[in-house]
């Protein structure tokens, strides 16, 4: 049974016949709209790669970042629209830094992403506003060691080891399972996000990217930082090598 196009879509609060809410199902359709992002979690920390599309040549490098710092320790990625993520960002520093007012500790990666959780589900209960547009991506450090967790345009969220996000995130998968991620290091799992993220970027398709890196963990004291030039220009030449060698065989 089909319920497109008989009015079930045009409120975030209303149910289909059968039982969908076409709305989050959009906003979803977003997400596999926009570039790829990716997090990866090791046995020493975390690290993000984005696909950042450029749509004009005219943009100035590094703007509109799709990688932002949540608190010291936590970083997140987002894939949609990129307002929403700003958005998204500033909701979470607000939640970050009340969890610190409150018991005066770093906020628990786990803990932030159920409050953003919390926060993106209640967007989708009222007829006055829209779901978001994105799925963010945060990792971090805290007692439980390194954390990642995808929160999804639903309001759910769910731990990784390794997720992916975006029009390429099922290549994106399919390359992260086939990684031992548990005993990679931080500065392997950079080459490899800097490898899968050339991969599932379809030149034909697309147009010029910017690849985005950071990580957070025993490389940088606990936290979240860009990952430093000669080790993004490193990751980014293995990236572009590995696809080179891919076409060949």
């Amino acid at each position: 049974m089909t319920s497109i196009g008989t009015g079930y879509d045009l409120s975030a609060s209303t149910y289909s016949p059968d039982g969908r809410i076409f709305q989050i199902e959009y906003a979803a359709k977003a997400v596999e709209n926009s570039g790829t992002a990716i997090g990866l979690r090791v046995k020493d920390g975390v690290v993000f790669a984005v696909e950042k599309l450029v749509h004009s040549k005219l943009l100035v490098p590094s703007s509109n970042r799709r990688i932002q710092t949540i608190d010291r320790h936590i970083g997140l990625a987002t894939s949609g629209l990129v307002a929403d993520g700003r958005h998204i960002g500033n909701r979470a520093r607000e939640e970050a830094e009340n969890y610190r007012d409150t018991y005066r500790a770093p906020t628990p990666v786990k803990a932030l992403a159920d409050r953003i959780g919390l926060y993106v589900q209640a967007y989708t209960l009222y007829s006055s506003v829209r779901p978001f547009g994105i799925s963010a991506i945060f990792g971090g450090i805290d007692t439980e060691g390194p954390q990642l967790y995808v929160v999804e345009p639903s309001g759910i969220f769910y731990g990784y080891h390794g997720a992916a996000v975006g029009k390429g995130r099922q290549l994106a998968k399919t390359e992260l399972e086939k990684l031992d991620l548990p005993t990679l290091t931080m500065r392997e799992a950079v080459l490899e996000a800097a490898r899968i993220i050339h991969l599932v970027h379809d030149d034909s398709k697309d147009k010029d990217f910017e690849l985005e890196l950071s990580w957070v963990g025993e490389e940088t004291g606990g936290l979240h930082l860009p990952v430093p030039d000669d080790l993004w220009a490193e990751a980014d030449k293995h990236g572009r090598d590995a696809l080179d060698e891919d076409m060949v065989d």
